[in-house]
C-alpha cells in the first residue's frame, strides 16, 4: 500500500512518514503542490495525506488533479488542514475527499481512519 504525504512542515512530515512505515506502509514525500502531482503521476499512491494551504498549488487543486486522472482516481485523500472552517471543509469534500481532519490531529484517530482506508483496497 503506497501513502503520498504531501505537507511543507517538516515536523509532520516526519512524524507521519516514521509512523506509516513502523505500520508497513510504503511512504512517499512530497513537500509541494507540483512535486505532489508529479508523484501521484509516477508511483499512483492508494491514500494520499494533503495539506491545503501550499507554497504553489493548493490541496485542493491537488485533490481535483487525482480526482480527474483516470487511474488515480481510486486513490483516497485526507486532508490534514489547519484550515477548519465549514467552507474550508466543504471545500475538500466537493474537491473529492475522502476525509477532512483539521491541525492538530489525533495520530492515533488519522491511523485508524488509514486502516479503515486501505481495508477495502487492492494491497
Amino acid at each position: 500500500m503506497k501513502i503520498l504525504i504531501v505537507d511543507d512542515e517538516p515536523n509532520i512530515v516526519m512524524s507521519l512518514e516514521f509512523l506509516l512505515r513502523k505500520n508497513g506502509y510504503e511512504v512517499f514525500i512530497a513537500r509541494n503542490g507540483t512535486e505532489a502531482m508529479e508523484t501521484i503521476r509516477r508511483e499512483k499512491p492508494q491514500i494520499i495525506l494533503l495539506d491545503v494551504m501550499m507554497p504553489d498549488v493548493d490541496g485542493y487543486e491537488v485533490c481535483r488533479f487525482v480526482k480527474r486522472g483516470e487511474d488515480t482516481r481510486p486513490a483516497k485523500v485526507i486532508f490534514l488542514s489547519a484550515k477548519g472552517r465549514e467552507t474550508d471543509i466543504q471545500k475538500g469534500y466537493e474537491a473529492g475527499a475522502s476525509l477532512y481532519l483539521t491541525k492538530p490531529f489525533s495520530t492515533r484517530v488519522l491511523m485508524e481512519k488509514v486502516r479503515e482506508l486501505s481495508e477495502g483496497m487492492v494491497h
